[in-house]
């Protein structure tokens, strides 16, 4: 089974499901598969696929009513991504203050 990251980053690596995530946000309220079937040029099924993906990320939840189903974001799952990038920032940041260090103390 793969991991909560892992998940995040393959649902946001597609440039179409970042569309349709996207679109989920702006829209702010639950939108129908086939509302966001008709803003891409591919099958109802390819993007029925694509939610598929972002709902396994956590990244969109789906309820039906009646024979229709409604799918609305979760951007707070992108939490997870932030945190992952902020270690790596710490990381990087404490880095280039070394580098700086040393080269400051080689002026000297």
């Amino acid at each position: 089974m793969q991991d909560k990251i892992t998940k995040l980053f393959k649902a946001i690596a597609d440039p179409t499901r970042r569309d349709i995530f996207h679109a989920l946000v702006i829209a702010s309220s639950a939108l129908s598969i086939t509302q966001i079937s008709n803003q891409f040029e591919m099958s109802r099924q390819g993007v029925t696929k694509h939610i598929k993906t972002l709902e396994d990320a956590g990244l969109v939840f789906i309820e039906s009513q009646g024979r229709e189903r409604f799918c609305n974001a979760n951007p707070k799952e992108l939490q997870e991504v932030n945190k992952w990038l902020k270690f790596y920032n710490k990381f990087w940041d404490n880095k280039l203050e070394s580098l700086d260090d040393y080269l400051n103390s080689k002026k000297s």
